[in-house]
């Protein structure tokens, strides 16, 4: 499963990328959503790879991100209560239920999770440049969980 976080607004951008970039639920700055890891979604990061940045989340981090920034559909955060509404024990359980293939709306959780801008901002180069080359752009790998933290 993907983890992709926005990091560049939409002035003068492409009518196009503004809707690949919709479909993927990231309508604003610093919003984090959980994408599958199939043939169209990598096309489509690939294509809004200059406005994005994404890596492979780990479990942990997920469990922490649901407990800290998830909601529910209604604007309530997540607790003991509306966890044992959805018939789940804990955050690690609903982090390792969204991993194996559920999505977050059947278990009645907003699609996107809105983070802070990172602790100690991005990295050096900014975001107008590749992560391959010090910027925040594009695919990042097991990195992105050290971003997540950052920002939750």
């Amino acid at each position: 499963m993907f983890a992709v976080i926005r990091v560049r607004g939409t002035i003068k951008v492409n009518v196009r990328m503004v809707r690949t970039l919709a479909l993927l639920n990231l309508n604003r700055v610093n919003r984090l959503t959980l994408v599958r890891e199939d043939e169209q979604s990598k096309k489509m990061l690939r294509k809004a790879e200059n406005y994005i940045t994404w890596g492979e989340i780990r479990m942990e981090t997920l469990a922490k991100l649901l407990e800290k920034r998830g909601q529910s559909s209604i604007k309530q955060k997540l607790s003991a209560e509306t966890l044992k509404e959805l018939k789940v024990n804990s955050f690690a359980e609903l982090a390792e239920k969204i991993m194996q293939g559920k999505s977050a709306r059947e278990f009645g959780l907003k699609p996107f999770f809105a983070l802070k801008p990172p602790s100690k901002g991005y990295e050096r180069a900014g975001i107008k440049k590749p992560y391959a080359i010090g910027g925040a752009l594009g695919y990042r790998g097991k990195e992105i969980n050290t971003l997540i933290e950052r920002m939750i």
